[in-house]
């Protein structure tokens, strides 16, 4: 395998399936058995999930809430979609844990670095849940923070598209894919990969991330072992 401990980052929306809004228990399903085939590899996988299907903090800022309240309402939609994760993935028979960055022992571990690292060596699928714990950032700085602090190889960002494109390849069909693209050429192009704060710490500590079409069957794996599958963001 190309990578030893990955970290995968799935926006809410992916749950939504066709849905409108919430959760699909079908693509719940479906991607569980996409981690499964890389778990069962040997490879450490970890996951930080968006809540952008049930709440998002910015929008409800731009309707007059407080942006603070907001902002703890997402991180509670985070663990929301955590749990139902949890459940396809123990449905599938894959050990996992749920660690949160906001204290909810009944249903989630506090996030431990030390702890965290250890359930991967085991086997289990750790998902972090409630962001960073703190208003203002993005579920994508959690998924970048998560992964240096776990020391993973490679952040896989599982989106819709499959790479990084001039423009948005939805809206304009003249659109090209880049194969390969480096921190500074993204910047300079002004792509929107992740935001910009997680985009700079992920270049600040020379991680590198990987955009890719995680509603493909199969090609969680192919990126995995290193097949040319999406766009590869690196220095």
């Amino acid at each position: 395998m190309q990578y030893k401990r990955i970290l995968l980052k799935l926006s809410g929306e992916a749950l939504m399936g066709n849905r409108q809004y919430g959760i699909d228990p079908e693509r719940l399903a479906e991607y569980a058995a996409e981690i499964k085939s890389v778990v069962e590899e040997g490879v450490e996988l970890a996951i930080v999930i968006g809540g952008g299907n049930i709440f998002r903090g910015v929008a409800g800022a731009s309707r007059g809430m407080d942006r603070v309240q907001g902002d703890h309402m997402g991180m509670l939609a985070t663990v929301i979609n955590g749990l139902a994760l949890q459940s396809a993935l123990e449905d599938a028979d894959i050990q996992t844990r749920l660690q949160s960055a906001i204290k909810i022992n009944e249903v989630a571990e506090p996030f431990i670095r030390r702890k965290a690292i250890r359930h991967l060596e085991k086997g289990r699928v750790v998902i972090f849940g409630g962001g960073t714990g703190n208003p203002y950032f993005t579920t994508d700085s959690a998924a970048v923070l998560r992964a240096i602090e776990i020391k993973a190889d490679v952040i896989l960002k599982g989106t819709r598209v499959d790479g990084i494109y001039t423009s948005d390849p939805e809206k304009d069909k003249s659109a090209t894919k880049f194969d390969f693209i480096s921190f500074e050429d993204v910047i300079k192009k002004g792509l929107k990969v992740m935001d910009t704060t997680a985009f700079t710490l992920s270049q600040e500590n020379e991680l590198p991330i990987i955009v890719f079409d995680m509603n493909k069957p199969g090609n969680l794996l192919k990126v995995t072992t290193g097949e040319r599958i999406g766009t590869k963001v690196n220095l």
